[in-house]
């Protein structure tokens, strides 16, 4: 199936790092298929990335946590760009030697400039394989990142956490998935169209800060306060497949 690439680029060399205006946004490896065309894999078949895989994951194993933290949304800071460049560096470093690293994208709100977050930086890792946890989750330990979440139904999911910041670090939710994950490519979808559409963007702000204060009102956690964005977030969606052509 024909589709122009995530990030717009289509040569055959992906550059070491995709920048929008001063940030720095994520760099992977493109290879040749079969049929010697360039396949971006931090991208997916547009069918997948259509499709939605909302399963309940019977082997969702989570590490105990405490009692949840109020949901805190501020205004953006630039500097959250640079704080994903310093994660990412410390990232690349402990996977690139053995062949596991595939990619990596600054996602979620802290990726879109001026849109308010939660001063947390998400950040999309794509590995050879995901299923394969002595190749990445010891590594990814003495960089200082700690697994929290393993999900192999949704996408073999592996969610990572600094739960000991040094000084000057910001938290990360680390999401580890495979190559040519459809989840991979909506987030870098996303986070695009909300740089370019102020609307949306507006929009997506507004059901941000409602979410945060229902949830924190009611004393739950983020997978509430995620629950109650999601109309919102498919209804983006549904635009950015639209106006590609796909839906």
């Amino acid at each position: 199936m024909t589709r122009p690439p995530a990030d717009g680029t289509s040569g055959r060399e992906a550059p070491a790092w995709e920048l929008s205006g001063q940030e720095v946004s994520s760099f992977g490896r493109v290879v040749d298929s079969a049929g010697g065309e360039p396949v971006d894999q931090m991208f997916a078949e547009v069918v997948d990335i259509v499709t939605f895989n909302d399963v309940k994951d019977p082997d969702l194993w989570a590490r105990p946590t405490t009692a949840p933290a109020p949901i805190q949304i501020v205004e953006h800071d630039p500097a959250w760009a640079d704080h994903f460049a310093e994660a990412a560096r410390r990232i690349r470093r402990v996977l690139a030697p053995n062949g596991t690293f595939v990619g990596m994208a600054h996602v979620g709100s802290t990726s879109v400039p001026g849109l308010p977050a939660k001063p947390i930086i998400d950040i999309a890792l794509v590995v050879a394989d995901p299923t394969a946890e002595d190749d990445y989750v010891h590594a990814l330990g003495e960089a200082g990142f700690d697994l929290t979440i393993r999900e192999p139904a949704w996408y073999e999911h592996r969610m990572f956490k600094r739960l000991d910041p040094k000084p000057g670090q910001l938290n990360c939710n680390l999401h580890v998935f495979g190559p040519r994950c459809a989840e991979v490519a909506r987030m870098r979808l996303f986070r695009d169209w909300l740089r370019e559409h102020e609307d949306d963007r507006e929009l997506y702000q507004s059901v941000k800060r409602a979410s945060a204060e229902e949830t924190n009102a009611a004393g739950e956690t983020v997978m509430d306060y995620n629950a109650r964005k999601e109309a919102v977030v498919r209804e983006i969606y549904h635009r950015i497949f639209d106006a590609r052509g796909w839906i």
